[in-house]
Formats: C-alpha cells, sequence, structure tokens
C-alpha cells in the first residue's frame, strides 16, 4: 500500500531493543550504532518534528559492567544490575546526542505510572512540556524498582511500554526498532519458506501465531510482544511499523513514506 501518509507525522516514538544497540557476540554496547541514532534522530528533529526514544539495554550495560557472564537470574541481580547499566546508557546517550548540540532527558517509569491516574497525568505534563522544548526523551523501563518487566514476559523489554507512551504523549507514530526485517510467516532465520508481510490492517489470532520469542542472551522481547505492541498503538489511532534496526537510518525512509518494514494501520 502506499505509505506517503507517513511523511506527516509530527510525534514519533521510536523504541529501539538490546539487541539493536549491542554487539551480541560479546554484549557491549554498540557506540558506532548508538552514535548514528543519535544523528538520525537530531537530524529528524531539525525537521520540526518531535521525538521519543524508548531504549532499552540498562540490565545488558550493568551486566557487562560488572562482568556478569549469564543472564542474571533474581530479582535483585537483574534490578542491581539496571541501576548501573542506566547510569552507563545515559552517560552515553547524553555524549552523543551533545555532540550535534540535541539536548535529551531520561525519563525511567513503571507499568504503575500508566496505571495511577496523578502519577499518570504528572508524567504526561512532563513529556509534553519536554516535546515542547525541543527535548528528546529518552524513556526506560525503571527496572531498579519495578518488577514488572523484569518478571512478566508480556510486558516485554519496552514493546508494550513504547506503545503505552506512544498513547501517554498522544503520538501519531510509533516505531519499533528489532533485529529483523519486519513480520514474517514464520522465523525467517528457521524457516526459508517464509513469507514477508508487508501490511497488517487487522490484528488477530492467525497473528498472534506467527510470532516467535526472544532468542537472544541479552534481548527480552520477541515478535508476540511487538504485536501487542502494535493492538495497543492501533487501537488508540497509532500507525506501528516494525523494521530492522541494524541500519538506523530506516527510521529516515518510513517517515519518507518508502516501504520498509511491517506496517500496522490504525
Amino acid at each position: 500500500m502506499n505509505r506517503d501518509f507517513l511523511k506527516d507525522k509530527k510525534r514519533i516514538v521510536v523504541k529501539i531493543g538490546t539487541s539493536t544497540i549491542t554487539h551480541m557476540d560479546t554484549g557491549h554496547l554498540n557506540l558506532l550504532k548508538m552514535e548514528k541514532l543519535a544523528r538520525v534522530l537530531t537530524d529528524i528533529r531539525n525537521q520540526n518534528k518531535e521525538l521519543v526514544l524508548v531504549s532499552s539495554g540498562a540490565i545488558g550495560a550493568g551486566r557487562k559492567a560488572l562482568g556478569i557472564k549469564e543472564r542474571p537470574r533474581s530479582l535483585s541481580e537483574k534490578q542491581a544490575c539496571a541501576a548501573v547499566g542506566q547510569a552507563r546508557l545515559m552517560m552515553i546517550y547524553q555524549k552523543l546526542f551533545a555532540e550535534y548540540n540535541q539536548t535529551i532527558a531520561q525519563i525511567l517509569i513503571t507499568k504503575r505510572t500508566m496505571i495511577n491516574e496523578i502519577s499518570r497525568q504528572n508524567a504526561e505534563n512532563t513529556f509534553l512540556e519536554l516535546l515542547k522544548m525541543g527535548v528528546i526523551p529518552i524513556v526506560n523501563e525503571n527496572d531498579t524498582v519495578s518488577t514488572d518487566q523484569i518478571q512478566d514476559e508480556n510486558f516485554g523489554d519496552n514493546d508494550t511500554l513504547s506503545a503505552t507512551v506512544a498513547q501517554l504523549v498522544q503520538a501519531d507514530m510509533l516505531i519499533l526498532l528489532s533485529d529483523i526485517d519486519g513480520l514474517y510467516t514464520d522465523d525467517p532465520r528457521n524457516n526459508e519458506k517464509a513469507e514477508f508481510v508487508s501490511c497488517v490492517d487487522k490484528i488477530d489470532e492467525n497473528l498472534y501465531s506467527m510470532a516467535k520469542g526472544a532468542d537472544t542472551s541479552f534481548g527480552t522481547g520477541g515478535m508476540a510482544t511487538k504485536i501487542a505492541a502494535a493492538k495497543i498503538a492501533n487501537e488508540i489511532g497509532v500507525d506501528m511499523v516494525i523494521a530492522n534496526g541494524n541500519d538506523v537510518v530506516n527510521i529516515n525512509r518510513i517517515l519518507e513514506g518508502k516501504e520498509i518494514g511491517t506496517l500496522f494501520k490504525a
């Protein structure tokens, strides 16, 4: 289908997963990719569009800093890794965005922030004020005090959180950057006959059956959590695209109306 209507999107939420900003063979942050992401988002901001970045990677970054080789199993160990990793993650983002004179802000929220009416309203006010000031808020689940994402795989590596943030800021576009090109009828890494799905008009049980879980030791969100995010986004009138984050310039291509990734039409 023609995607020219995506050129008119003004307020965009971009979610990037751990597997996309991490060297998967070592677990260290991919600085080249993060630098390119900062450049791409700043350039989009320079086009007078508003951006929110939902970034995973805190637990993974903390693991490497602390020398923990295996995925942490206990809740307290995961939260300790998040506390160390979040500081490192934001320090790097701060340096990279500063190179392009772009101000960023850190917002750590929990699932309960969205449930409580007062805290939700306060969060919304903060987001909207930052966007009005030209700031790019960088959002993560507050893993240090929250157990929702860590324990509930359905909350899933910030996928669902990014859709909730899109709702909170009244975004008109959500882009999920993954480690594959989009939605396939089966996992293309295991089934060479899997067919690519360019556009989804309706989310049903058949779609969920196509989804596969996470298969890396650093990421936690699989395709099922991305479809769940698409359902949330579409129901509130937000178009969503799942695309390959290995080339972050795909964000530009999507906003230029090019047929990149899988479009979930609101």
